[in-house]
């Protein structure tokens, strides 16, 4: 996403909560909306911009209560007209709302359509005791991801500055093996190097990552690892083969405290939104 300087948000972004004190930070993460320049539009047989208002609508009480939103990647899917929708959806939350690309969508696009407050695309945030990383992992043309070199020196860099010794790292691409042969083929090709970057430092917390339409929450190497549901259509965990699940949307919520402890939880919609003949899509 470009060279960034540590400890400034881009151009345009929210200012950085450097005067909070409340002990807890409450985050809500949404991922994978995969929104559409035409609102009718469906993935997989899910309307994603009815999905996403349906997620938004549920999610309201924590969004009031919030302290910035999350939302980690694959805005659009392949349509850079979904970023109108998704800016027009989350300007109005009136909180932070810290976006990260995924391989969907056209980081260019993104970049000009939330350049604007409330929107920051990339760099740090920090509030209260915390720092919150975000990432970009996609490779052009390619579902699965990797961080570059730049990205590495950049994660290094925001780590070896942390301002008050907690910090939570959000990227797209899942960074271990889920057990899922197809999925597992498209995810972050040097997760185990981001890791063990991250075993470095006593600061980190967590890494938050979307892409797999799944719930996820495991330890790994003492990092705890946390996997959140889309908006829309999810993926039917272990397996071999590419396979839709039926559970409906759901949001991440966060509570991160000052000594470093993080109580989250996944919440999904009571029903499935109505659904429309599934339209040929690219898996991820």
């Amino acid at each position: 996403m470009g060279s960034r300087t540590l400890g400034s948000a881009p151009a345009g972004s929210p200012k950085r909560l450097k005067d909070l004190t409340k002990s807890t930070l409450q985050l809500v993460q949404i991922t994978d909306p995969h929104l559409y320049g035409d609102p009718s539009r469906a993935l997989r047989g899910v309307p994603t911009l009815p999905a996403l208002r349906a997620t938004l609508a549920a999610a309201r009480p924590a969004l009031d209560a919030c302290d910035a939103v999350l939302a980690t990647g694959d805005l659009v899917q392949d349509d850079a007209g979904g970023y109108l929708h998704f800016r027009n959806e989350l300007q109005s939350v009136g909180r932070p709302v810290l976006c990260l690309p995924g391989n969907h969508d056209d980081v260019p696009a993104m970049r000009a359509a939330l350049s604007q407050p409330p929107f920051q695309c990339g760099g740090i945030w920090d509030a209260g005791n915390w720092r919150v990383i975000l990432l970009d992992s996609t490779v052009p043309g390619e579902t699965g991801g990797e961080l570059a070199t730049s990205e590495l020196e950049f994660l290094e860099s925001a780590l070896s500055a942390v301002p008050h010794g907690h910090a939570l790292v959000c990227v797209h691409h899942h960074p271990v093996p889920l057990r899922s042969r197809w999925l597992d083929g498209v995810g972050l090709a040097n997760g185990a190097l981001m890791l063990d970057l991250l075993r470095c430092f006593d600061s980190v917390r967590a890494v938050v990552f979307g892409h797999v339409h799944q719930y996820y929450d495991g330890l790994h190497g003492g990092i705890r690892l946390l996997g959140t549901p889309s908006t829309c259509s999810q993926f039917k965990p272990r397996v071999d083969d590419f396979a839709i699940d039926d559970r409906p949307p759901a949001w991440r919520t966060l509570s991160l405290h000052a000594d470093g402890r993080i109580d989250t939880a996944v919440h999904w919609l009571d029903h499935q939104p109505a659904q429309v003949a599934p339209q040929p899509a690219a898996n991820g």
